[in-house]
């Protein structure tokens, strides 16, 4: 496994959003944005609603992959994480708020009454594992 540089942690640490695809079995991939938190121990966590596509197949096979990359108008540099996922119906409340505090204003009520919508339902944590780490990186 290669591992992460300090400009791909520095990536990962900026709020962007990730793309993450998650294995389908026969099914074709379908790559959606979410955001995401990149922990110290270099496990990749987000949260999702429990009756998500995502967890029922995280559920048959949990194996996924985020990519970040940087944005248009930055140098080329994109970084890809794959692994096996845990599923944690602990703590995806308080990721939430962490992750909300991270890519909005929270001052805005609107948006802190999104998120108090997203925490009114039933979430659960995704942690990814990854153990294929792929990049690129222009200069």
């Amino acid at each position: 496994m290669s591992t992460l540089t300090r400009e791909d942690i520095v990536l990962l640490r900026r709020p962007l959003y990730g793309f993450l695809t998650v294995a389908g079995g026969p099914d074709p991939a379908q790559p959606r944005p979410v955001w995401y938190e990149y922990t110290d121990d270099g496990m990749i966590q987000l949260f999702t609603d429990a009756r998500s596509v995502k967890v029922r197949r995280l559920r048959r096979d949990a194996r996924a992959s985020l990519v970040v990359t940087a944005p248009v108008g930055e140098r080329e540099h994109w970084v890809s994480l794959a692994g096996s996922v845990d599923i944690h119906p602990d703590g995806a409340a308080e990721l939430a708020a962490r992750l909300a505090a991270r890519y909005w204003d929270l001052q805005d009520p609107v948006r802190a009454q999104e998120l108090a919508a997203m925490q009114s339902i039933e979430l659960l944590r995704l942690v990814i594992h990854p153990d294929t780490i792929g990049r690129y990186a222009m200069g």
